[in-house]
């Protein structure tokens, strides 16, 4: 992961002050190999359970149905950053 700034530092105070327990990440094909290496960094500095999302990632666009599944936390990476605007 040394080649790319996934900004997981800021991932992980994302979860923190959000207190959230389950976090789902969503990432691009490309990323996907290093899925486990990110689950396991996230999980060592927050405590929380993270599942990794495989289906499709086409961008902010493309967010999975997980109601569910109870996910506090939905972390995508992606081409472009999803703003909340309301």
């Amino acid at each position: 992961m040394e080649n790319y700034d996934l900004e997981l530092n800021r991932a992980v105070e994302e979860i923190k002050k959000t207190n959230a327990k389950l976090v789902c990440i969503q990432l691009p094909d490309g990323l996907k190999p290093k899925a486990r290496e990110i689950q396991e960094y996230i999980e060592k500095n927050t405590g929380a359970s993270v599942m990794i999302w495989l289906g499709s990632c086409y961008g902010a666009c493309d967010i999975p149905k997980l109601e569910n599944l109870k996910v506090d936390l939905l972390i995508q990476w992606g081409h472009s950053e999803f703003v909340k605007a309301w």
